[in-house]
């Protein structure tokens, strides 16, 4: 279906005209006037959406199509109930001008021309929110959320959308929460950043916000201005220096406006031991099914979530309209992926989502400003071996994401190329595909599809999280849902060559959002790593250290498909242990997972034995 409507050729009629959002009050013959003004996520408001017939008209049968976001809470344009949210008043430029107007589906209202042709210069007005209840926005912040406009000019069921169809910005809700975001590793002496931000209940930025946040008690030897004093021009955010002088945990507790207060996730300051880079993956923005635009997604990744790599990964064909078949919008993410990108300090990534409806999503990721669109529905790229044939000689990684149940399972008939594919994506805010006894699993799991059943196979994978947050908020995916996901990069330096130097060693771990310290080794063989053993085995002790961000509830050691040791935790933030482990074969691997009592949790990359 999918394919047959990529290869539809539109009528020169369709997609004609023009729009904008217009005062209702205003002439309807009147030319558009002063920008309206802006909404508040999650309240209602009135909308008024003028448009006009484009030069070859609009055809008896043919029709004119509103289609608000169909994410994240937009209300649906409907024209039956005057006293339910999204009613829509329609007025015509000309008394003869008759339309039907339906809704079509979720937020998509159709008007169709029923008497006479439309004329060019004709216009139809669309009130949306003309009834009590207004019309509800978007619940997150976004700039320049389109109403979009589509015409069938024709009348053959084929519509275009206008691609400068008339958009409004979403502004943040009043402040609601406070984040505070350290590094989780920092050598003694060096000097790192420290990140505040206040947002609304659901984590959306650029909350209108003045005032103070006060850190309490700070710890001997650390260097950090005691305030922070937050403008009218901060958005609610702010970047501080610090210096930490002495080895040790620290966490930072805040005071913020209103009364908001904060803990920080932990902060390991030692001299040895791996760096750790925080990743989110995975996302999407207004330029696929997501919330905000390119710019703002990366800026947020940056300046509030605190993240040291990260990449927008807007599908290949899902969105108004296609990545795949719109050239200037994803010239607009390399061009803010390569504006964002400060080798040392923060890592951009070029990507997309490869989007197969029969073999599974994938999304893929460049590690240098180059990089194109290859569309599961293009035959020439509709398996994953097609793909990473189209891959061969690129610094690419592909990774598959919800592998083990909704939206879309992964096809692990295939197997996954060692090249391209070293680790897997194994939490989101769709929940976790380790395995069915996984905290948070994934909704609609297929038996047999985990990533645990796919180890059992033979196949060695590293894990990660990333949010595939469609929210506008990667890196704090879970502060609106019950889960998020990222991805721990264990690498000394901060450029895109090491990242992925560290990515395709599996050098790497999961969380489903905290920023969870994790340390493991098989005697000197750390986290990824393949150990060869001697025909009757190898038996070495393993090491875990973990620094939790809340009270852990256990640790639990999986070895080749089974839990074979869960320790619990008397609600314990810190705890290191030693464990024996005899007799690993060949084929054998071993993991840790690490769970909190709030559901947080973490998973290191397997060691596998050869």
């Amino acid at each position: 279906m999918l394919r047959e409507d990529a290869g539809r050729v539109p009528h020169p009629a369709d997609g004609g005209g023009r729009a904008w959002l217009s005062d209702p009050g205003a002439d309807l013959a009147a030319d558009p006037g002063a920008e309206p003004e802006a909404v508040t996520a999650g309240q209602s408001g009135q909308f008024t959406i003028a448009y006009e017939v484009g030069p070859l008209g609009i055809a008896t049968g043919g029709a004119i199509f509103l289609q608000v976001s169909p994410f994240w809470g937009w209300s649906t344009p409907q024209v039956e109930a005057p006293d339910a949210p999204g009613y829509t008043e329609i007025e015509v430029s000309h008394e003869d001008m008759e339309l039907r107007a339906s809704t079509l589906d979720q937020q998509l209202l159709a008007l169709e021309v029923t008497g006479r042709a439309l004329e060019a210069g004709e216009r139809v007005r669309m009130t949306f929110g003309a009834g009590v209840w207004g019309a509800q926005a978007d619940r997150y912040a976004e700039k320049n959320s389109r109403f979009w406009i589509a015409v069938d000019g024709d009348g053959d069921g084929t519509r275009s959308f206008l691609l400068d169809s008339p958009g409004i910005d979403v502004l943040a809700g009043p402040a609601a929460q406070l984040q505070v975001t350290l590094p989780s590793i920092a050598r003694p002496g060096e000097t790192f950043r420290v990140t505040v931000a206040v947002l609304d209940a659901l984590g959306s930025a650029g909350v209108s916000t003045t005032g103070e946040v006060i850190f309490d008690e700070l710890p001997p030897g650390l260097e950090l201005p005691e305030r922070v004093v937050l403008g009218v021009e901060s958005g609610g955010s702010a970047t501080l220096d610090a210096v930490a002088r002495e080895p040790g945990v620290i966490r930072l507790h805040a005071r913020g406006p209103g009364g908001l207060e904060a803990e920080s996730n932990p902060l390991l300051v030692s001299a040895t031991g791996p760096r750790i880079l925080w990743g989110d993956l995975h996302g999407h923005s207004s330029l696929s099914d997501g919330t905000g635009t390119a710019e703002d997604y990366f800026r947020y990744a940056r300046d509030v979530a605190a993240l040291d790599v990260i990449a927008l990964t807007d599908h290949d064909h899902w969105g108004i309209p296609p990545l795949s078949s719109t050239p200037e919008n994803w010239e607009e993410i390399r061009r803010q992926v390569r504006r964002f990108h400060v080798p040392g300090r923060f890592v951009t990534l070029l990507g997309y989502e490869w989007t197969s409806w029969v073999h599974g999503h994938r999304h893929v990721l460049y590690f240098d400003d180059d990089g194109e669109v290859y569309s599961a529905v293009d035959p020439a790229y509709e398996s994953p071996l097609q793909l990473w044939k189209a891959l061969e000689g690129r610094p690419a990684l592909t990774f598959a994401h919800h592998s083990a149940g909704g939206p879309i399972a992964t096809n692990w008939t295939i197997p996954p190329d060692p090249v391209f594919e070293p680790v897997t994506e194994i939490v989101s805010v769709h929940g976790s595909s380790e395995a069915l006894d996984s905290p948070g699993v994934i909704y609609d799991a297929v038996p047999g599809n985990f990533v645990r059943d796919v180890l059992d196979r033979g196949v060695r994978f590293g894990f990660i999280g990333s949010g595939d947050s469609h929210d506008g908020h990667p890196g704090l995916t879970q502060l609106a849902g019950s889960s998020g996901g990222l991805a721990a990069i264990l690498s000394e330096g901060r450029t895109r060559e090491e990242v992925l130097e560290a990515l395709r060693a599996r050098r790497v771990y999961a969380t489903n959002g905290p920023r969870i310290v994790l340390r493991t080794a098989l005697g000197p063989h750390p986290m990824g790593s393949i150990v060869s053993a001697p025909e009757g085995g190898i038996s070495q002790e393993l090491f875990v250290s973990v620094i939790a961000v809340a009270p852990l509830e256990r640790i639990d050691l999986i070895r080749s498909g089974r839990v074979v040791d869960s320790l619990e935790i008397d609600g314990l933030l810190e705890v290191t242990l030693h464990r024996d482990v005899e007799d690993l074969k060949a084929g054998e691997y071993l993991y840790v997972r690490v769970v909190q009592e709030d559901g947080g949790a973490a998973w290191s990359s397997p060691i596998f034995v050869e």
